[in-house]
């Protein structure tokens, strides 16, 4: 079992170093052409009048710079000359506010310790962006997320636009940033998979002191304070998302985050949890086992179906596979298996291409994985599905959820009783790797977290 832990790692504060942002931010300004990028950072979120909300960075900000304080904004400009391609505007040394809230970096802290090549207060930022805005063929901007920043950006686009009569220029573009940013954000670097490891490593010890510590009458909640506990113990920022902690039928409930049943002998429970770092890499785990550490047979039939469609999945993780390649093996297993069982009727082509299935598991198999627990990135271009490749990392989670909140699609048979309130869901973190360094083509950074059969029973 592993130790509660009294002191964090080292190796958790290994964060991403500035020489990573500065290459992303090359590989960001070749793909940009002579466009300019205006990418601000999140903004504080207050609650109850003048209560903050803990601090998230916006992932694309932060993916470019690395720079941690609220509602900067950084300029990527290609089309200006060496030594004014990447500028900061953030807030400044203020004493003032400091006592509050805590050291700011400043101006001088932006360009000293994160490589800006010019950066000025947030105040002058409506002064000083149609200059650096001059000369570009287009912005690329994500409308409708900021607030405080888009009335600016459009100005100044508009007011270039004015100026296109008389100039001849092309007429200036204003388009997203995200489709370029985000193909980057898909593949990960070497140091982004250390990271991606480091957090799947602490949410898979989190999972086994949670699994050896439930027993029935205890509460969910103090299954999650235990988890959460270990995270924030071994270094980690917190929790990456609202963790899961359901047994019996809440686990029927996908996004279920009361945890406020007490475990109740006979029931499984489905943990759904992983940690964030303090660089925002993150984990995603999702493991289901007996309160009592036996399987009833009826859990253990639908345990062993959900662990054989994961596994497969995970198989089918490999460059030049596709996202929904290990959808449809993990669906075919399902289906199959839940026809033996009688659970589903038919032939399986008929019940997958009818979809009368879903009253019994309704989600995807998985996402992208990185600095948004759901990442970015996409999955199909026009027609064609995306093909995986080395660097991408996804999730693998089938699932089954035998309830009566979703009707039983006609011509399906009706669920008996003894089935009913079991809910699983397994899910690991899988990295595609070139298959001359791994020969399977894939890495399930999540190992450690046990999944057999044998090993959920105790």
């Amino acid at each position: 079992m592993p130790a509660i832990l009294t002191e964090p790692r080292r190796s958790v504060f290994a964060v991403i170093d500035q020489h990573c942002h500065a290459e992303r931010r090359q590989r960001f300004l070749d793909l940009l052409g002579d466009a300019a990028a205006v990418i601000p950072a999140a903004p504080l979120v207050t609650h109850h009048a003048d209560c903050e909300w803990p601090f998230r960075q916006n992932s694309d900000f932060w993916y470019l710079t690395g720079f941690d304080e609220p509602d900067a904004v950084a300029l990527l400009l290609p089309h200006r000359p060496d030594g004014e391609r990447y500028v900061l505007f953030v807030q400044p040394r203020e004493p003032g506010a400091e006592v509050w809230t805590g050291r700011r970096w400043g101006v001088e802290g932006a360009m000293e310790h994160f490589g800006a090549d010019l950066a000025h207060p947030l105040e002058d930022l409506a002064e000083l962006l149609p200059h650096y805005l001059e000369g570009a063929e287009g912005i690329a901007f994500r409308v409708g997320h900021h607030s405080k920043v888009e009335p600016l950006v459009l100005q100044a686009w508009g007011t270039q636009l004015d100026r296109q009569p008389r100039t001849g220029a092309a007429a200036l573009a204003l388009v997203a940033p995200c489709p370029l940013l985000h193909r980057l954000r898909l593949e990960k670097t070497p140091q982004e998979l250390e990271r991606l490891r480091e957090a799947c490593r602490i949410s898979a010890e989190a999972h086994e002191l949670a699994r050896q510590a439930a027993q029935p009458g205890m509460g969910e909640r103090q299954i999650q304070a235990l988890i959460e506990q270990h995270f924030l113990a071994a270094g980690a920022r917190g929790p990456a998302y609202g963790s899961i902690v359901a047994g019996g039928d809440n686990a029927c409930v996908l996004h279920y985050i009361a945890n406020s049943a007490q475990l109740r002998d006979g029931d499984l429970l489905l943990i759904d949890a992983g940690c964030s770092l303090s660089d925002y890499y993150n984990g995603d785990i999702t493991r289901t086992f007996p309160v009592n550490g036996r399987f009833s047979g009826e859990q253990r039939d639908l345990y062993d179906l959900v662990l054989e469609a994961q596994i497969a999945a995970v198989a089918a993780v490999a460059p030049g596979g596709t996202a929904e390649q290990v959808h449809d093996t993990a669906l075919r297993v399902m289906v199959e298996g839940l026809l033996d069982l009688g659970l589903l009727s038919g032939d399986a082509d008929g019940v997958i291409e009818q979809g009368a299935y879903r009253h019994l598991f309704m989600h995807r198999t998985g996402h992208w994985l990185g600095l948004d627990v759901h990442d970015v990135g996409a999955y199909r271009l026009g027609d064609h599905p995306v093909n995986l490749a080395p660097g991408m990392v996804l999730t693998v989670e089938p699932g089954l959820y035998v309830s009566d909140r979703l009707p039983v699609p006609d011509g399906q048979p009706a669920i008996d009783d003894r089935w009913k309130g079991i809910g699983i869901r397994i899910e690991d973190d899988v990295a595609v790797r070139d298959c001359q360094e791994v020969a399977c083509g894939h890495e399930v950074l999540t190992a450690a977290a046990l999944k057999a059969t044998a090993d959920m029973e105790r």
